[in-house]
């Protein structure tokens, strides 16, 4: 399983309404496996089998800050899968002007 969660530090609570999509590098080409939305609590699971190989993870985040001033556009987070028995959670620390990510558990 594939999972990710959004936290606007700003703020100090959880992004929600975040448009997230999800894809896996085929040769040179990425290919949509799965999209979604943060719920109230900031987080989604992605609903496609996890395989190993390459992925990336798009953060729609340019309509979260349309009501306030940003520096960043919509991010994409790239990432690894070796093991396919595990969980890979990444969640991404936002606010206007800085953002973070790291592999959670």
């Amino acid at each position: 399983m594939i999972s990710t969660h959004i936290l606007d530090t700003s703020l100090g609570s959880p992004a929600a309404g975040v448009a997230v999509s999800l894809e896996i590098k085929k040769g040179d080409a990425w290919e949509r496996l799965s999209d979604g939305v943060t719920n109230s609590d900031g987080r989604h699971a992605f609903d496609c089998s996890c395989q190993a190989g390459d992925y990336r993870i798009t953060f729609m985040i340019e309509d979260y800050f349309k009501s306030r001033e940003s520096f960043f556009l919509n991010t994409p987070i790239l990432f690894r899968v070796k093991d396919t028995n595990r969980k890979y959670h990444v969640p991404l620390l936002l606010n206007p002007y800085g953002l973070s990510t790291y592999r959670g558990s």
